[in-house]
């Protein structure tokens, strides 16, 4: 994605959310580090996250090392890559973010900031870099259209396909993606689809309220991202 450029080496801000693929973004970040001489193994002012969610006690314990002194007194950085956040995690951070830390920086890389409250996200400088069709989980140039256009089986089929981890999977099974993430960047495409196909045909209101729900669901940990998107699945009338 080009991170550099939207870093200056001599101006950096206290705080950046990077919406992105971990496995692209996190080394882009870790590479600008190294041209800052701020050595990213062996450096105890450097702390790398890397979690599916990010819970309370997480956020408690980011709070905590992020007030320490340094141990140098050079800059302390802190990289932490999220597939998603507890409400009560979320709380704490707006919170720890009012206010700048002196030489202390944040890079947050997350796969869909549609994840995070508002108020947390206007407390970061965002990069976002448009998400492309095959993170979503199949090599296609129009997921939410094709979606729309299957039959009812070969939807759930799909669903199968895209989430196909078991739910209580612990944290070093989990994919670097978890299934809730590819869920929800299917839900957001489906949904811009709709909107488009509701400015040339009538639409039930109802599809959008329940894929507002369904969001909102998904963000909530122990939720079932594959009984949810079942859930869409069905709500959306076949053959639009």
């Amino acid at each position: 994605m080009n991170l550099a450029r939207h870093l200056n080496k001599d101006n950096l801000h206290h705080a950046y959310l990077i919406e992105g693929d971990r496995e692209k973004v996190v080394p882009e970040i870790l590479e600008f580090c190294e041209s800052l001489d701020i050595k990213t193994s062996g450096n105890p002012d450097f702390c790398h996250i890397s979690i599916d969610n990010f819970k309370i006690d997480e956020a408690f314990d980011l709070r905590s090392m992020s007030t320490n002194k340094a141990f140098s007194s050079f800059k302390k950085v802190f990289v932490i890559s999220v597939n998603s956040f507890s409400l009560d995690a979320q709380n704490v951070l707006l919170k720890m973010f009012e206010e700048p830390i002196e030489n202390t920086h944040f890079f947050l890389v997350v796969p869909d900031i549609n994840t995070l409250l508002k108020t947390l996200v206007s407390r970061f400088y965002l990069i976002k870099a448009a998400p492309t069709l095959e993170e979503v989980g199949a090599p296609t140039e129009n997921v939410g259209e094709k979606f729309i256009n299957m039959p009812l089986q070969r939807r759930i089929d799909f669903i199968k396909e895209l989430l196909p981890k078991k739910e209580e999977e612990s944290e070093e099974e989990i994919s670097i993606e978890s299934n809730r993430s590819k869920a929800l960047k299917l839900l957001n495409t489906l949904e811009s689809v709709l909107h488009s196909k509701m400015s040339r045909m009538p639409l039930d209101t109802r599809i959008f309220e329940h894929i507002f729900k369904v969001r909102e669901f998904l963000r909530m940990p122990g939720s079932s991202a594959k009984t949810l998107m079942e859930s869409v699945a069905l709500i959306i009338p076949e053959k639009l």
